[in-house]
Parts: C-alpha cells; structure tokens; sequence
C-alpha cells in the first residue's frame, strides 16, 4: 500500500529530504567508484613512464601490461599511501613506477613475499593505505596460508573508502578452480578471487578488459610459464617458440575492490 503526504510543507519537506540524501549517496558513490585519474597525475604518470629511468626489458612489456592504462583505471593519485603486495626488489616491474610516481607526496610500501604476511607488517599504517595493489601476485590466494587470512589482511591495511586493484592471470571460467585448488598452471579464476574478496569484506567496485588477450588458450605444457616473458619448455628460433610468442603475454583480470564507509 502507498501512503500519500498530504500537508504540503511536509510534502516538500520529505522531497528535499529525498532528493539531498540521493544526491548525497549518489555523491559518495561516485567518490569511490568513479574515480579517475588527475590531469596532473597523468601528467606525471607519462613523464614517469618515458624519462628513461626504465629498464629497456620492462619497456619492451608495456604493449603486454599497459601500465599507462592499468594505473589510470585504478585511480592512482600521487598523495596517496600505496601497499604493493609482493612487489619483487628495487627492480620490481610496476615499484619501478609507483615509486618515483609516489615520492614527493605521496609514500610507497612494499610488501615482500619474506615478509611476515598476512601477520602484520611493521611498515604498514594499518587502517590508513589508500590503495593496495596486487600484480600478478597471486600466490597467496593459492599456495601457502589460507586466501582469506591474506585478504582480510589487506581489508585490515585499508582505511574505509580504500581500493584494493588485482591483475592477474585468468583462469578458464569453464574449468572450477577445484580442478586446480593449488594452481599448478599459474592462472586463477577471476570468479574465485571475486568470491574470497566479498567474503573478507570488500565490496565489488570495476572491471576492466585493459589487460585481456583473448589470444590465450590456457591449454599450454607448462601452463602460464610456457608464455612470454617466462617461455618455458621451448627453444629459442623453433616453430613452439614462435607460436608462445604470437600469443604474447597471459590473459588477466583487472578488478577493483572498495573497503566500505
């Protein structure tokens, strides 16, 4: 049954009421969901990418990994506080981005895979990172500890409002990760990381197709290694070798996660 209001102030009462609140959770929504990157971010992001501080090995993957691209749809900003999970050494392909992209303003945390994580980390302002990003890195989800203990990890880094971005290599949807419960091909199903992320409490906040080769089987020997840039199990200048190569580069999922207010 729907009740009518009949005195009018009370009418426009209720309606301004309505229209601020939707405006409001509207406002807040997009805050967090529709971010962008700056103008000014951008800018630096692209002086950052060609001033020639790079590798030319990580260079030659950008056409694979679309850093440009990839850290635009996650909203990086460069005053923000970043965790980076597992992010390699001072050599670590996206480190040798975000942290010069992070320097002035901004501070940059890696956590590596000898750290005590998912325990707490020492560095780490737990309840105040911005972001935690998650390159390729998914080892914790399959592995060692239970996934869940090192996403509730990451929720507990985050303060509310922050981002937590993976990209990382698809699995075939059509296959159950139980199938493959320890990953042995390297790939994870974007639909079981979907599932871990919500059940530690995040809320799901994108997608993005940047980082998809539809090129990729996952049928492969040596599953996700016998690609580039690792190219396992065939050699140099043979028609097995070439094939790895005109298929480049893994599938991946780009997500982004968001900690509720």
């Amino acid at each position: 049954m729907i009740k009518t209001i009949k005195n009018p102030l009370m009418f426009a009462f209720a309606t301004s009421f309505l229209l601020f609140s939707t405006a409001a959770n509207s406002f807040a929504s997009e805050t967090v969901a529709d971010h962008r990157m700056s103008v000014k971010a951008t800018t630096k992001l692209e002086r950052i990418l060609t001033d020639g501080h790079r590798s030319d090995g990580h260079v030659a993957r950008d056409k694979y990994r679309h850093p440009r691209e990839t850290l635009k749809f996650i909203g990086v900003e460069p005053d923000m506080t970043v965790v980076e999970i597992w992010p390699g050494g001072q050599g670590g392909w996206y480190r040798e981005i975000l942290e010069p992209f992070l320097k002035d303003k901004g501070k940059y945390i890696p956590v590596r895979s000898k750290s005590d994580f998912p325990e707490k980390v020492d560095n780490v302002p737990y309840g105040k990172v911005d972001m935690v990003m998650v390159f390729r890195a998914h080892g914790f989800i399959m592995y060692d500890a239970p996934a869940l203990d090192h996403v509730k990890a990451i929720y507990a880094m985050l303060k509310p409002g922050g981002i937590l971005s993976i990209v990382d290599h698809a699995g075939d949807e059509s296959i159950p990760q139980s199938a493959d419960p320890k990953g042995k091909n390297g790939y994870v199903n974007e639909s079981h990381f979907r599932g871990i992320a919500e059940k530690a409490g995040f809320k799901f906040l994108a997608e993005s197709d940047i980082n998809r080769n539809p090129a990729d089987s996952k049928k492969h020997p040596r599953g996700v290694w016998s690609l580039p840039p690792t190219l396992s199990g065939s050699l140099p200048f043979t028609d097995k070798r070439a094939e790895f190569l005109k298929i480049g580069e893994s599938d991946r999922f780009t997500l982004k996660f968001y900690k509720p207010e």
